[in-house]
């Protein structure tokens, strides 16, 4: 267990590195059009109670989800995953992708890869380490307050996202909409 604990550990450090990363060099130029409506500052407000909260919920509460080992293991999975994949989706929108909800000169909508079957996947991808860390904690109430606030901090990020899409593209991003799913593949 005590391996585990230090990839865990790892795995925390690169996750919270790489958005603190993001947030500071991932920002949107200064001739891009600003849509952000503080979502971004909403998820950071919500983000660092819910995990601090959920991490102090397992030592003082017992509503294990499990007896076994496999949601420690399933956890560290999730995590780091979602921390990979996020990167690579990251990457391949390029200079397009920006922390701050923004609209450049030359935005296009994105519709091959991943897109083809999600319009979000930078956010399924960044919610998914908040899964894992539920689950790492192996505990029901841990697992609710680190991922269901969190969950709908993005769901309004993508709200904000979307009306500054259907603004900008119109009936392009409306008919993309009714392609595609929002966060997970072929379900919602």
């Amino acid at each position: 267990m005590e391996n585990l604990m230090i990839i865990f550990y790892v795995s925390i450090a690169i996750w919270f590195l790489s958005e603190i990363y993001y947030k500071r060099i991932l920002k949107s130029e200064e001739s891009a059009e600003k849509k952000d409506k503080s979502s971004l500052n909403i998820i950071w407000i919500v983000v660092l109670p819910s995990i601090f909260i959920g991490i102090m919920l397992k030592s003082l509460t017992s509503f294990p989800i499990t007896s076994a080992k496999w949601s420690f293991y399933l956890g560290l999975i999730l995590i780091n995953c979602g921390v990979l994949i996020r990167w690579l989706i990251i990457r391949s929108l390029g200079k397009y992708f920006t922390v701050d909800v923004s609209i450049r000169q030359d935005h296009q909508i994105k519709q091959d890869g991943i897109y083809r079957y999600l319009r979000h996947p930078s956010y399924t991808f960044a919610l998914m380490p908040f899964l894992g860390l539920g689950l790492f904690q192996n505990n029901w109430l841990s697992l609710i307050i680190v991922l269901v606030p969190v969950f709908i901090a993005f769901r309004y990020r993508i709200k904000v996202e979307e009306e500054a899409l259907v603004e900008t593209f119109g009936k392009a991003y409306e008919d993309y909409r009714k392609r595609t799913k929002m966060l997970i593949p072929f379900i919602y």
